[in-house]
């Protein structure tokens, strides 16, 4: 009886290690000093967009020095990392500027990592915090979504 609630409790803290180490593996960084990679473009998302209620403002697109080359090629390398910066668009006496950041969204290529979801990780980081939200369902619907995308998974273009 003691034999099988130790080999019981060992396989119990076996799955929960294993768990643990999966969601670590698979964990994405907030991409401290991201403003000073490339940055790709920017683009504003008016009201009569379709997502404004959750994406509208500005989105300044970031690129670190291998998601430049995987531009240049289409083919984007392990360790690119592509950021979306998204901040709430504010008019003030027919002046648009930047409000309040919307969120930090991020995409890590990483072959061995994310193989699951077209070797691109997803991640937002909701305001100002440096802590990710997505679930794993939505990580699943932002890989979904950019399949869609004509390059590797990468809608953005670098501009000309």
């Amino acid at each position: 009886m003691r034999t099988s609630l130790a080999a019981a409790f060992a396989a119990l803290l076996l799955t929960l290690t294993a768990g643990v180490l999966a969601a670590r593996d698979t964990a994405i960084a907030f991409p401290a000093g991201y403003r000073s990679f490339t940055h790709v473009k920017s683009t504003l998302v008016g009201p009569h967009a379709p997502g404004f209620a959750a994406n509208g403002g500005y989105h300044h697109f970031y690129a670190n020095a291998l998601a430049v080359e995987g531009y240049r090629t289409g083919k984007f390398p392990d360790g690119s990392i592509l950021v979306d910066d998204g901040l709430e668009a504010v008019e003030q006496g027919g002046i648009m500027r930047e409000g309040a950041r919307r969120r930090v969204a991020v995409m890590v290529k990483d072959s061995k990592r994310f193989s699951a979801t077209g070797n691109w990780g997803f991640e937002t980081f909701p305001g100002d915090s440096r802590t990710g939200a997505l679930s794993t369902e939505a990580r699943t619907a932002c890989q979904a979504c950019h399949q869609n995308a004509g390059r590797d998974l990468v809608y953005s273009e670098i501009r000309k």
